[in-house]
Order: C-alpha cells, then sequence, then structure tokens
C-alpha cells in the first residue's frame, strides 16, 4: 500500500462497547420475530385454518367416542347413583333428553381425546410472537396441557361430585326421595368437568405470561386478595348457587394460584443485572486524553 492509500484511508472506528449476552439474544430473537412477521389478515387466515382443524379433530374425537357413549354414561352417571336411596330414580320430562345427553356426553369426550392436539394447535398459533428457543417447546407444552385438562376433569369426578351429591343427598328421607332429571344432571356435570379442566391450565398460562415478562411472581402476590375473590366470583358463577359446591371449586383455584406464584418465581424471566460503569483511564480514553 502507497503512502497516497494511506492517507485516503478512513480513519479506524472507535472501539464499541462488547455486546453482552442479553443483547445478543434479543437481537437474534428480533430478527427470529422479524422473519415470521405477518399482516393481520394472514393472522386471521392462520386462526381460521387452526380452528378448523381444531373442530375437525373434536369432531372425529366425538364419532370415536359416540362408539361407547354407553359406558361413559354410566361412568358419569355412578357418582349420584351411589348417593341415592335404594328406591330412588332419575327421571326425564323432555322426550329427546336422553339422546341429546349422548351427544353432549360424546362431545365433552371426543374434546379430551383430541386434546393434545388441540392444545397444539392453540400454542403453534401463538408461536410466532416467542423466541426460537422457546418454539421448540411447543410440543412438550402442548402435552402437558392436554394432562393438565384431564387432571383436572379427573379431580373434578373422582374429588369434588361424589361429595357433592353426598351433601345434597343428605336431605332425602323416606318420605322425600330425589328424582333428579337426568338433563338438569348432566348439564350440571359435564359444565364442572368443563370448567375444572380449564382451570387446571391455569399454572400453565401463568408460566408462559411470566415467559414474555407480561407478569411477574411479585404481581401475582401483590394481587393476590383481588385473585381470591375473582375466584370464588367464577365458582359462584360456574357452579349452582350452594355454599358448598362454591367451596369445593373455589380451594383447587387457589391452590393453583399459589402453584402459578411459585411457578412465577421459579421460571420466570430474571432482571437483568445492574452494571456499574468503571471508572478506569483504560475503558475511558476520552478521560485520558483531557488529562493530556
Amino acid at each position: 500500500m502507497t503512502e497516497s492509500d494511506r492517507d485516503d484511508a478512513p480513519p479506524p472506528a472507535a472501539d464499541s462497547p462488547p455486546a453482552t449476552e442479553q443483547d445478543a439474544e434479543a437481537d437474534d430473537g428480533e430478527a427470529e420475530r422479524g422473519k415470521h412477521s405477518m399482516t393481520l389478515l394472514e393472522h386471521l387466515r392462520e386462526l381460521r385454518s387452526r380452528l378448523v382443524r381444531c373442530l375437525i379433530a373434536v369432531g372425529v374425537g366425538f364419532l370415536v367416542c359416540y362408539g361407547f357413549v354407553d359406558i361413559l354414561y354410566g361412568a358419569l352417571i355412578r357418582p349420584l347413583e351411589t348417593s341415592m336411596l335404594p328406591n330412588s330414580h332419575m327421571i326425564f320430562t323432555v322426550l329427546y333428553g336422553p339422546f341429546f345427553v349422548q351427544l353432549k356426553i360424546a362431545l365433552l369426550a371426543g374434546l379430551m381425546l383430541a386434546s393434545p392436539y388441540v392444545f397444539y394447535q392453540i400454542w403453534a398459533f401463538i408461536a410466532p410472537g416467542l423466541y426460537h428457543e422457546e418454539r421448540r417447546h411447543i410440543v412438550p407444552l402442548a402435552a402437558v396441557s392436554a394432562l393438565f385438562f384431564i387432571a383436572g376433569a379427573a379431580c373434578c369426578y373422582l374429588g369434588v361430585l361424589p361429595f357433592a351429591f353426598g351433601f345434597f343427598l343428605s336431605y332425602s328421607t323416606d318420605f322425600v326421595v330425589a328424582q333428579p332429571d337426568i338433563v338438569d344432571y348432566f348439564d350440571f356435570v359435564l359444565k364442572l368437568i368443563l370448567a375444572f379442566g380449564l382451570i387446571f391450565e391455569m399454572p400453565l398460562f401463568t408460566l408462559f405470561l411470566t415467559r414474555l415478562g407480561l407478569i411477574t411472581a411479585t404481581t401475582l402476590r401483590q394481587y393476590r386478595r383481588y385473585a381470591v375473590l375473582g375466584n370464588f366470583v367464577v365458582a359462584a358463577i360456574l357452579t349452582p348457587p350452594d355454599p358448598y359446591t362454591l367451596v369445593l371449586m373455589a380451594m383447587p383455584m387457589l391452590a393453583l394460584y399459589e402453584i402459578s406464584i411459585l411457578l412465577a418465581a421459579a421460571c420466570g424471566r430474571k432482571p437483568a443485572p445492574e452494571t456499574t460503569p468503571d471508572e478506569s483511564p483504560d475503558d475511558h480514553p476520552d478521560s485520558t486524553g483531557d488529562k493530556a
């Protein structure tokens, strides 16, 4: 290189401060999100396609479960049957009531059967807004979501319904015999099972929000009193107007809220460490130049 080339060469750029690991992750995240950015119409089209897939999956599950709906019918009626007096029996006042009851049972069972695929479609729809590392856990997250949904339904069937019906039928006597309507009974049971399945998704939903940085364990602790009130309001809406069933549903909700706080504290995003500027002359060449 000649002297003229050296004179024409641009001066070397000042050394920029080294990028931290968090800055690198943020840049990679922005780049990944930029690759998957979609317009509003594209989001709506994707939402429509995933909803159609979910409906098809639930429809297939409905057809499969309708083949043994009598077994499901007998299993769901057992908590009431074991608590009723020997001379008691159920009735129906609408001719087509039992037929629609079987359809509802097969539909809920089909939803549970297709729940892994349904939850996968839900998380896959949310995935474009996540980082690449977080999108790798969609399949396990969908499986855990389905497991929690089924666990909530099982908790309702095994733990809540027997105690609730035992309490309600404790008022029966030899003269006052319960004759519940089959349509009302199954509407109550299916609604309660579905509600418990959705409520058991609370820890995963909270974990998802904490990973996004939208809420923290501190925030959940600060709003605990409002969460307690909200849990009892939701339980009052989803259960019959009696305090016994309300408490049976509110207690698991409060326990799940406390579990959500623990998950948020353990798995939430940690705040960036505060860095203090180094005042050494080597890191601040301008100050050395001023002294010179």
